[in-house]
């Protein structure tokens, strides 16, 4: 029998690991000093801002236990905290199959992570007095006026098919459509009857190539019946595409243009897009499925489009198709440090570098409670909603780690994200996987956060 504890072979796995922990502790620290502080991103070692480096290295090991381990490809993470990024590494291959290795600056494909930065775009509009949060959106938009919902047939009714449409209570306003109250759905879900009537009316979910414009995608949108009536529950869904809509309707600009000129620009997002150009498309990472068992083993997705359930997907999407269709709920690729640059001036109320993007009135209004005692947010117990993000509700609501108050959201194909603003404290992470509800290093990420604060 072989002794492994003094197995040569062993030992040497151990030590050649060591080596390579410390060699991301070193080149992190090379990187923070050196390309972070050039692009104007304030670093720091992790005692500077209250973190043990000691503690962050548990991270390492349990990323690169996932990779060893065939769970995932690759990830990116990054920490902040009081303004200057403490831990930024990266693990695994950016495409396993080219043989690239993960870069810091890989692009991801962020999907629902775009509605918080479109949902920043209508506040800004309305700091502007081009609308209240609490005016009918078909003031703006006349095609939302009248909508009906979908209620089930009278019991014993002989009725094909076995739903009936009666006129809705109240208008959807632009309150509604941020806090996914306003009764619009989408497939990806795969809810009854409305998966169907969605696929027959030809709407996308913004996560595959797409025909036409977010305009005409409205207009099919409008003619759905809704959930439930505007205000009565939370059902997450493509509220976030009728406000890009409503963006371009107001500001008289198509979404992309808005955002690369009102955002993007001001805050040095150079890497966020909704259509990559060629140039940049070598550094977007690959996107794996899990083998059907979920125990070990992960696929490169084929350059084609998908379904799962009722999900349909590509990840060619960000640089393949007509790119005319700009999904403000789904159809943005970012970098992590562009995200960063994105939460830290929501984390410093609305300002970055000396730019002012909202007021911190405003931002305190996106990041509360919006939909009282309905927290029904499909995704983790211990959680409301607000302006275009989930509010946690406190630890000893959720079981997780966190303050009350913190803020997140995440996106389809496995990237996250969540303020502190009680900690002034960020976290990043990015990977690219789908189907992803068998994993948990995204959760495991931030409890190996808020374990090495050491202030």
């Amino acid at each position: 029998m072989i002794n492994r504890k003094n197995n040569p072979r062993t030992e040497g796995r151990k030590i050649e690991k060591w080596f390579r922990r410390s060699f991301y502790l070193f080149a992190s620290l090379l990187w923070l000093v050196g390309s972070v502080a050039g692009q104007g991103i304030p670093t720091a070692a992790p005692a500077e801002v209250g973190l043990s480096a000691e503690r962050l290295t548990r991270i390492d090991r349990v990323l690169e236990d996932a990779i060893d381990r065939k769970q995932i490809a690759s990830a990116v993470a990054l920490i902040s905290r009081r303004g200057k990024v403490a831990y930024f590494n990266r693990f695994g291959m950016l495409d396993i199959e080219a043989g690239k290795l993960m870069r810091r600056d890989a692009i991801f494909r962020i999907a629902s992570m775009t509605k918080a930065i479109t949902s920043v775009g209508v506040m800004m509009l309305a700091e502007e007095g081009r609308f209240l949060l609490n005016d009918p959106v078909s003031r703006y938009l006349p095609e939302f006026k009248d909508m009906k919902v979908l209620v089930p047939a009278a019991e014993g009714a002989a009725a094909d098919p076995p739903y009936e449409l009666v006129s809705a209570k109240g208008e959807i306003t632009i309150r509604n459509l941020l806090t996914h109250t306003s009764g619009i759905t989408c497939r990806f879900f795969g809810l009854e009857h409305f998966t169907d009537l969605y696929k027959e009316a030809g709407i996308s979910d913004g996560l595959s190539q797409t025909e036409g414009t977010i305009g005409e995608m409205v207009h099919k949108l409008a003619r759905m019946p809704l959930r439930h009536n505007p205000g009565e529950e939370y059902s997450y869904g493509l509220s976030t595409d009728v406000l890009g809509r409503l963006i371009e309707v107001v500001s008289g600009m198509p979404l992309d243009q808005f955002l690369r000129d009102r955002l993007f620009r001001p805050l040095g997002m150079n890497d966020t897009h909704f259509f990559l150009p060629s140039q940049k498309v070598s550094r977007l990472a690959a996107v794996y499925a899990p083998h059907e068992n979920r125990e070990g083993g992960i696929t490169k997705l084929p350059e084609e489009t998908l379904q799962t359930g009722a999900a349909v997907y590509s990840s060619t999407y960000p640089y393949q198709g007509p790119r005319t269709y700009f999904s403000g709920g789904a159809g943005l690729s970012s970098t992590t440090s562009d995200y960063w640059r994105f939460l830290q001036m929501l984390l410093n109320e609305g300002e970055f570098l000396g730019r002012r993007i909202l007021s911190r009135k405003t931002v305190e209004m996106m990041t509360v409670n919006h939909i009282g005692d309905l927290r029904a947010v499909p995704f983790r117990e211990g959680e409301a909603f607000g302006l275009g993000f989930a509010v946690h509700l406190g630890p000893g609501e959720s079981g997780r780690y966190g303050s009350t108050g913190d803020f997140s959201w995440g996106g389809f194909f496995s990237t996250s994200f969540w303020v502190d603003p009680k900690e002034e404290l960020i976290g990043i992470f990015m990977m690219q996987i789908y189907p992803n509800d068998h994993l948990d290093v995204r959760e495991k990420f931030r409890s190996l956060v808020y374990q090495s604060i050491a202030d």
